[in-house]
């Protein structure tokens, strides 16, 4: 399936070869069978492969729990967990720390200078009436000796796994200066086998860490090419139906979808523009697989390229006035840039007979892509200063990758032990996560803008 540029096309097909892409039917079709949020089946746990050591080491005191019972949600252990995720930090164990403060009046400073903590980070969670939590914490310069963070919370039990990303972000943001991303979501499809041996797509949406999945469309046939909206209240994605594929617009609070491109032959690989105005796809309606410029609100078109090649899979600068793609037009699958308003496209990738999919960083001043080295697919990323390119990968069949809203992190899908799984890793390629489900496999990975 990697080895086609176009997967986001013809992803239900395992095998497939480049010379017969132009003879590709579209022979399956979608039946919905859920258009509304319901929580998915599977678990995903999330594993550090590799990088996990040399992080900035700070301290998360366990948050004092002030009721009876048992805490609804362990919102340090959330915290900690997010922090050691981002590769920044380092957090130190429960047995590493020299007391468990929880109240600003008990903090020793120099007790945690001794166990090296640069930082730390203390709160307790109270229940205020039934199903209600006041959730306050406090961050500290252990070698200023002063307070940078302190916030109160009241909140459901059902928020306060958010809560949790939030105190991260605040916490991340305060000491790197850079904006977390623990309180964004990732979106993804899931494939899953039944009992009777036929198979089930799901496209599901959960929290940055993988946390509380919905589903927010089941199909027997497959979904692909999940895109967030600019504001994250919407997802793009393709489907097929009426035996052909589609591209559709779903509101995620209401679950209302609307179709936007059913042209004949290929609707494929949404991208939405950074206003949320108009859509990039791949269209083949005039015969030859094109990029296309929807008009959401007037549903105009505008072509964009006109070449005898494949273009495809198109994704939109931060600025909104140029657009990437991948193209065969050199021979092989490359990476092009063209200018919204017309003009002729750019080649920016020259290393490799193989480079696809590309999206840019939020800064605009990268382009990540799968690139193919010694027989692997693999994540990598261009400079659009100097054209070079740095492999973060060494996985065998890696795909989709984006970067997150901060663009410190970049999220992929790859494969390990013949199961489909999401894996994500840093910017510079030091730090790696795994990202599995309990069954079935993960595909199409999309990290959303921040705080939808």
């Amino acid at each position: 399936m990697r080895r086609n540029f176009c997967v986001n096309l013809i992803s239900i097909q395992k095998s497939f070869d480049m010379t017969n892409f132009r003879k590709i039917l579209f022979t399956s079709f979608v039946t919905v069978l859920a258009l509304v949020s319901t929580p998915a089946h599977a678990i995903i746990t999330i594993t550090i492969t590799e990088g996990g050591e040399g992080g900035t080491p700070i301290a998360i005191s366990p948050f004092k729990w002030q009721g009876s019972g048992s805490v609804p949600t362990d919102v340090s252990g959330i915290v900690t967990a997010d922090l050691r995720r981002s590769g920044r930090f380092a957090p130190l164990t429960r047995e590493q720390m020299p007391a468990e403060p929880f109240k600003d009046k008990d903090v020793v400073f120099k007790d945690w200078r001794l166990v090296k903590a640069t930082a730390l980070v203390i709160g307790h969670v109270t229940p205020v009436k039934p199903d209600q939590y006041r959730v306050e914490f406090r961050l500290y310069d252990v070698f200023r000796e002063r307070q940078l963070a302190g916030y109160r919370y009241t909140v459901k039990a059902d928020r306060l796994r958010s809560v949790a990303h939030q105190i991260s972000d605040l916490v991340y943001e305060k000491l790197t200066g850079e904006k977390g991303v623990f309180g964004s979501r990732i979106a993804y499809v899931s494939q899953e086998r039944g009992k009777d041996g036929k198979r089930l797509y799901r496209l599901s949406i959960a929290d940055s860490d993988g946390v509380n999945p919905q589903t927010i469309l089941s199909s027997a046939e497959p979904l692909m090419s999940p895109a967030w909206s600019p504001d994250g209240k919407q997802l793009a994605y393709v489907s097929f139906e009426q035996k052909r594929s589609m591209v559709y617009l779903q509101d995620l609070k209401q679950g209302k979808r609307v179709r936007v491109a059913a042209f004949r032959g290929i609707n494929s690989a949404p991208a939405w523009s950074p206003d949320g105005a108009r859509m990039a796809v791949t269209l083949s309606k005039d015969g030859n697989p094109e990029i296309y410029i929807i008009d959401i609100a007037k549903k105009s078109l505008q072509r964009l390229t006109f070449n005898r090649a494949i273009d495809t899979e198109p994704a939109w600068s931060p600025d909104g006035r140029d657009l990437v793609f991948t193209s065969d037009r050199a021979g092989g699958p490359q990476i092009y840039r063209k200018p919204v308003a017309g003009g002729q496209a750019e080649r920016l990738s020259f290393e490799g007979n193989y480079n696809a999919r590309p999206s840019y960083s939020p800064d605009g001043q990268q382009i990540t892509m799968i690139t193919r080295r010694n027989g692997k697919y693999n994540v990598g990323v261009i400079s659009l200063a100097d054209k070079s390119m740095q492999v973060l990968t060494d996985t065998r069949l890696d795909e989709s990758p984006s970067f997150a809203p901060n663009g410190q992190m970049l999220l992929y899908a790859t494969e390990r032990q013949g199961r489909g799984v999401l894996a994500s890793v840093s910017a510079d390629g030091r730090v790696r996560h795994l990202f599995t489900l309990t069954e079935g496999d993960i595909r199409e990975p999309a990290w959303s803008p921040y705080n939808p």
